[in-house]
């Protein structure tokens, strides 16, 4: 037995895909894939580096919950599956060290500086909010710097190996922190009632989304302005969609301010990754 559930339950691939995560991490997945494609990497390396970060963002799901499995049985979440019981926490940590032993392997093969970006902040980031600072004030920090070394970690694995710029980082980091203040307002009210107090819950979900709109605002002024010599067109048209989508959020009534935000960091990935690469 292991927490309460028998060992010998049958285990499908969709409870593990759910407790894994598995739409932010193939999320960032896709930007990696994106980030690769537009920095011309070779396809080789672009799908080692793609293959690396999955791996490692399922680690950092399966120990999200892994770590949350009784606060989410005290809740009630049937959305997840240690605490309804359709997976044994025995059975995610193997699924977890099976994921980082590959994730470490892939990291290398991208090339060791590659590789001590990915390992020793990205993956080491989102361990830390799982087990530290997912209750503090500074619960936004691994998400600033997991996110902005993405591109890092792409340009690193290239032949020859080098730093992105500046502005890219940026673009990143921010759109990693509003990632964070989104994310959370879904189970803003469940994880307030089992002491789990971030920034994004200390904020409250009206300045949270806010934050995150701006943030996401920022990111696309910087991803269309930031690439040396005049703008694009279509970064133009980029961020006349941001301007429109960003009265939306900040005014608009119900679900759509959220859907809104999602709208721009879907704009923002497209000019951090494609548009002015």
């Amino acid at each position: 037995m292991t927490a309460g559930f028998p060992t010998t339950r049958p285990v499908g691939i969709r409870p593990l895909l759910r407790a894994a995560h598995i739409g932010p991490s193939l999320a960032v997945t896709c930007v990696v894939a994106l980030l690769a494609l537009g920095q011309d990497l070779p396809a080789g390396k672009g799908v080692v580096v793609t293959a690396a970060v999955f791996t490692g963002q399922l680690t950092i799901g399966w120990g999200n919950d892994l770590i949350d499995a009784t606060r989410d049985r005290r809740v009630g979440r049937p959305d997840k599956p240690l605490a309804s019981g359709e997976l044994t926490s025995s059975f995610v940590l193997r699924c977890l060290l099976a994921s980082a032993a590959a994730c470490v392997v892939l990291s290398l093969l991208a090339g060791w500086r590659s590789a001590l970006v990915h390992l020793c902040v990205g993956v080491a980031c989102g361990h830390l909010y799982n087990l530290v600072l997912k209750g503090s004030l500074l619960s936004w920090l691994p998400y600033a710097l997991a996110f902005g070394t993405l591109p890092a970690v792409v340009t690193l694995a290239d032949v020859p190996p080098h730093w992105p710029p500046a502005w890219m980082l940026f673009t990143a980091g921010a759109l990693g922190v509003a990632a964070h203040f989104l994310n959370t307002l879904p189970d803003i009210d469940d994880d307030v009632a089992t002491g789990v107090r971030g920034l994004p819950h200390r904020l409250g979900p009206a300045r949270s989304r806010v934050i995150a709109t701006l943030l996401l605002v920022v990111a696309s002024a910087t991803a269309a302005l930031g690439p040396t010599g005049a703008p694009v067109g279509w970064s133009w048209a980029g961020l006349a969609m941001v301007a429109a989508l960003t009265v939306l959020a900040l005014v608009g009534r119900g679900k759509a301010p959220f859907y809104a935000a999602i709208a721009i960091a879907l704009i923002d990935v497209m000019l951090l990754t494609v548009v002015v690469a």
